[in-house]
């Protein structure tokens, strides 16, 4: 694994992907805020939990960029946060070593892409 895009990545899940995070926002819609804050509307709010722009980068490379088994992983890895190992290689349909591997393999097609956004 490649440490900075495995931070990345754990960020991006914790910004797009948690049930953390979605809970708050009530959709933007003002009458949803006003009524999760008990009539008071916070403006501030929503601006606040706005993903960040890396978020929005990491989310547009694993949607239109990996290959579908690497996507699989991916989001069992980061996104699925009550589960085992073991059931995240069956969930995949691999073993650990497979799942490791393209682990390994989505981080490299993520870094290098980010390389080339960056150059």
């Amino acid at each position: 694994m490649i440490r900075e895009i495995d931070s990345l990545l754990r960020l991006w899940a914790q910004e797009l992907h948690s049930e953390m995070f979605k809970g708050g926002l009530a959709g933007g819609n003002m009458v949803a805020m006003m009524m999760e804050s008990n009539g008071q509307l916070i403006r501030g709010r929503r601006a606040s939990r706005a993903p960040l722009e890396s978020s929005l980068d990491i989310e547009l490379i694993v949607n239109k960029h990996l290959d579908p088994e690497l996507v699989e992983v991916v989001r069992e890895h980061y996104c699925n946060f009550d589960c085992d190992m073991t059931l995240r290689y069956a969930n995949c349909g691999c073993g650990r070593d497979t799942y490791y591997q393209r682990l390994h393999d989505a981080h490299l097609v993520i870094w290098g892409i980010l390389l080339g956004v960056a150059a």
